[in-house]
């Protein structure tokens, strides 16, 4: 009984020393990104970016599947240039910021794959709907700034329906199609600062 438990206590210490290696990092907005495309009369890309975000992540690079990341981000905050379009993705035909006034991912599994790519499961919680998503992520690199603080990088991106989030304003065109498409790309440009 005492071999066994202390084999159990071993490979306990293993999987805590495993993840405690996995640093912190609080995502500098300065620094980074959100943005997305979406396809408007079949033809052309508009495109835009949530100006307001916070969210941190844990990395290990020497095991990428240890690490895990939340973000959350502000719709309100919805850039396209043009303000009365910004203010129509606002309303309550699409973001209804006022009453949902957040949208957060957060990582269920990370999965390596091979020369810093790797994907990153999670659920999406947008306009009061949870789904699964799945991002396809590149490590872009780590550096120490002059005050020795540590910086990483990554870089992601996605697909998502805005209709599996009950965001389903639109408009059919006479000659076929849609105004707006259903389907938006979002990606992500992430630098993280290593909190101590």
């Amino acid at each position: 009984m005492k071999q066994g438990f202390t084999l159990f206590a071993f490979v306990l210490s293993l999987c805590f020393a495993s993840w405690t290696q996995a640093a912190e990092y609080k995502i500098d907005p300065d620094h980074s990104s959100i943005t997305f495309k979406v396809k408007h009369l079949t033809i052309s890309t508009v495109t835009g970016k949530f100006s307001k975000f916070a969210g941190k992540f844990n990395f290990d690079e020497k095991n990428p599947t240890h690490s895990k990341v939340e973000v959350t981000i502000d719709p309100a905050s919805v850039d396209t240039g043009v303000q009365g379009r910004d203010d129509h993705l606002r309303s309550a035909a699409f973001f209804e910021v006022e009453t949902y006034k957040t949208a957060v991912f957060k990582s269920t599994k990370v999965s390596n794959l091979n020369n810093g790519d790797f994907t990153i499961d999670g659920i999406l919680d947008l306009h009061g709907v949870k789904k699964p998503v799945t991002l396809k992520a590149h490590y872009d690199g780590s550096i120490k700034d002059d005050q020795g603080q540590m910086h990483a990088a990554f870089s992601a991106e996605t697909e998502i329906n805005r209709q599996d989030y009950g965001i389903d304003f639109n408009e059919t065109l006479d000659q076929g199609g849609l105004l707006a498409a259903n389907e938006v790309k979002l990606f992500f440009a992430i630098e993280g600062v290593e909190t101590k």
